[in-house]
């Protein structure tokens, strides 16, 4: 993939990698407890870290999101949440908290990136 096209899609991968964690750790606890699928050892342990692949993802997104056509404010917004993220999905079996934090970070992560998203639409309008 080209570091132009990495550029330009950064706030819709981080967008969906937000979405995508908050739908897995919705339905974490639905599996646990209704399903089978996770009874295998190796199979629940590779489900579980997707929270560290989910990570990763918004790494790159905000990393490729604020290299360039960006506000201040913005920059600072999604760096921001993406510490809390990260944070909280790494200390959410600490205390039941985090992943309520974890929850409003990446809705945070999400709401920023469509706010850049904008913001540089209205910029480039021609």
């Amino acid at each position: 993939m080209k570091w132009g096209v990495l550029n330009r899609k950064a706030d819709y991968i981080g967008i969906s990698g937000s979405v995508l964690c908050i739908i897995h750790c919705l339905i974490t606890p639905i599996l646990l407890v209704s399903s089978s699928f996770l009874a295998n050892d190796t199979v629940r342990v590779g489900y579980l870290s997707l929270d560290y692949i989910f990570i990763g993802v918004n790494m790159v997104a905000v990393y490729f999101a604020t290299r360039h056509f960006t506000t201040p404010a913005i920059k600072a917004c999604l760096w921001f949440f993406l510490s809390v993220f990260a944070v909280a999905i790494v200390l959410e079996d600490v205390n039941e908290t985090f992943e309520y934090l974890g929850y409003a970070a990446s809705l945070g992560l999400v709401l920023t990136h469509l706010t850049n998203i904008r913001l540089h639409r209205l910029r480039h309008a021609h």
